[in-house]
């Protein structure tokens, strides 16, 4: 444990005082896992307050706290004592909570009282499996998550899909931490978890995208077919059945954890006096159990140039075209049905945690003219990820339905005018990973009115990321296409854990 040295400097009448980390993690870029700051104590502690542990997230250390952050800085000047903990950037929450209980024992003992912990993020998931699953629920009075992906992430989803996959492992996207943020592994960590739980949970939640073109925009619009969220992670997810949820604001997934954004809305539950109370407003889970389909997806590796395609269908209202790619300085030529160009695409690096180390091309068109769409990229060497956003009525046609058996269907939620589903094929990729190794599998569906479902093979217990592509012709006979990633875990009989 190092202790902070912290100096205290008044700039002037106008501005705050200041808390600066002196050699608060110094010479620890990243964070050691394992090793754990006690703040400042401040001149006087209430007896009423408790010591408050705060929690990192994904390829983050406990640097996130104070630095561009004024989290520590306020939870000092409000009387509380604090702790910071670096846990392993990107590892599952099995190794993380067990490194974290260590932790939080030691915490507890130093302290020689109960004490409230605060994650963000994935932090609070390694929080929730330290309690629960390492015998350290003891130690901890209650737990505030902001913005934490306790159902899992759409965007981890992705990262292991058929089309982006390889991206992912390139820029190192692809790690422990990723592959169990899963929406189906998180199924299973909540199955394994919830009934276990005796620590209050408070949850906080964003709604903020950020600017357009960055990456937690693109992140917000992808993640928009799911419900609102903050570029990263859904409010849906940000909750549990039985958490208490304190607040739903317009913060991004990076405002969220800073001190002027959120503390306020927390701070009166870090005392030992706050009385806990059971949940009340678990909205975010009165929604449907389907995925819809607004998005088009491909991938690829090239040198020089290469070209992609995709059809617009009529009265889509808008599209969004992401290319994410290892490459920053890339261009690009959009060219319509009718021959317009476009070129100017906005770029910005990555933000979404996911795909950092990526660089996000963004470009977006208004009523585009429906048939076929063509563009060019390039790059002297360049692997990417190409995503095509639609606003549409055709994005509710597709409602996919995962069954408990391994059968995938699609329920006829058909938009204004009736969609002929025998002008519809799918392609269905499964990706599977035991032991580090991969196995995948490919399902051709022909005709989806022709056979109402289609079964998966089952490869075994684990994690079955499924990535469905959909093309056909809309009953003005204009082309369409879409793409669908999920994922779900299968027990060891077979089953689908829902």
């Amino acid at each position: 444990m190092k202790k902070i040295g912290v100096v205290l400097m008044v700039l002037s009448f106008v501005l705050p005082i200041q808390v600066h980390a002196g050699n608060f993690g110094k010479g620890d870029a990243s964070g050691t896992p394992g090793q754990w700051y006690e703040g400042l104590s401040p001149s006087y502690v209430d007896p009423a307050k408790s010591p408050v542990v705060f929690i990192h997230g994904l390829n983050s250390s406990s640097h996130t706290w104070w630095e561009d952050n004024d989290m520590y800085q306020m939870a000092y000047e409000n009387g509380f004592e604090t702790a910071f903990v670096d846990l392993y950037p990107t590892n599952n929450m099995w190794d993380n909570g067990r490194l974290l209980a260590e932790k939080l024992e030691e915490i507890y003992n130093h302290f020689g009282e109960n004490l409230i912990i605060i994650g963000h993020s994935k932090g609070g998931i390694d929080t929730q499996s330290a309690l629960v699953h390492y015998g350290t629920d003891s130690f901890v009075d209650r737990v505030i998550t902001l913005s934490s992906p306790h159902q899992g992430s759409e965007l981890a989803n992705l990262a292991y899909s058929s089309w982006a996959g390889w991206l992912a492992d390139i820029i190192g996207g692809k790690n422990d931490a990723t592959y169990s943020l899963q929406t189906g592994y998180m199924d299973y960590f909540r199955q394994q978890t919830d009934p276990h739980n005796s620590i209050p949970i408070y949850t906080l939640a964003g709604t903020n995208w950020g600017t357009f073109g960055s990456s937690l925009y693109w992140g917000g619009l992808y993640l928009s077919s799911y419900g609102a969220n903050d570029g990263a992670v859904t409010v849906k997810s940000s909750a549990l059945p039985y958490s208490t949820e304190l607040q739903v604001g317009k913060w991004n997934h990076s405002e969220i954890r800073t001190g002027r954004s959120t503390f306020s809305y927390f701070s009166d539950y870090l005392y030992e006096t706050t009385e806990d109370f059971q949940a009340k407003n678990v909205s975010a889970f009165k929604t449907e159990d389907y995925l819809s389909a607004d998005t088009y997806l491909r991938g690829g590796h090239y040198k020089g140039k290469t070209i992609e395609t995709f059809s617009v269908e009529e009265n889509a209202e808008e599209i969004t075209i992401n290319w994410i790619s290892d490459q920053k300085d890339s261009t690009f030529t959009l060219t319509d049905p009718e021959g317009d160009k476009w070129s100017s695409f906005d770029t910005k690096p990555d933000e979404t945690i996911v795909f950092e180390g990526s660089f996000h091309h963004t470009l977006t068109v208004d009523r585009p003219s429906a048939g076929k769409w063509k563009l060019e990229a390039y790059s002297p060497e360049e692997h990417y990820l190409l995503t095509v956003q639609f606003d549409s009525l055709l994005n509710g046609a597709f409602n996919l339905e995962i069954g408990r058996d391994l059968e995938v269907s699609f329920s006829k939620k058909p938009p204004v005018q009736a969609m002929d589903r025998k002008n519809v094929k799918s392609v269905i990729n499964l990706e599977y990973y035991k032991n580090g190794k991969q196995k995948s599998r490919k399902v051709k569906w022909d005709d989806l009115d022709g056979t109402s479902s289609q079964k998966l093979a089952n490869l075994g217990e684990g994690v079955y990321n499924l990535t469905i592509d959909l093309e056909g012709k809309t009953p003005r006979n204009e082309k369409f296409n879409r793409t669908i990633v999920t994922s779900v875990y299968v027990d060891g009989s077979g089953r689908v854990i829902k």
